[in-house]
């Protein structure tokens, strides 16, 4: 991927966020689904121990950011943008 396409996906990534921070509430499958995205694009694979079964908010988390373990930084921005849009346009 060259380097203005990757700087047009940051942009438009980085717009998709700011959008997803304007939309209601969204369901919590949503919302980790998004959050997954998120931290992949942000920080990439995830690190650490899976929280514990008390902890459940936390252990959502991690298993959204797990379930796209190994995907590329492109491929995630991509679908996260793909998920505001969508997400957007059915809220019109």
């Amino acid at each position: 991927m060259s380097e203005e396409v990757v700087s047009s996906l940051k942009a438009q990534f980085e717009d998709a966020v700011r959008k997803s921070n304007s939309l209601s509430k969204q369901p919590v499958d949503i919302q980790l689904e998004l959050y997954g995205l998120y931290k992949q694009v942000t920080i990439g694979d995830v690190r650490g121990e899976r929280p514990g079964r008390r902890k459940v908010r936390a252990r959502a988390k991690y298993d959204a950011w797990t379930s796209r373990k190994g995907m590329s930084k492109e491929t995630a921005m991509k679908e996260y943008i793909e998920l505001v849009n969508k997400l957007e346009k059915s809220e019109k």
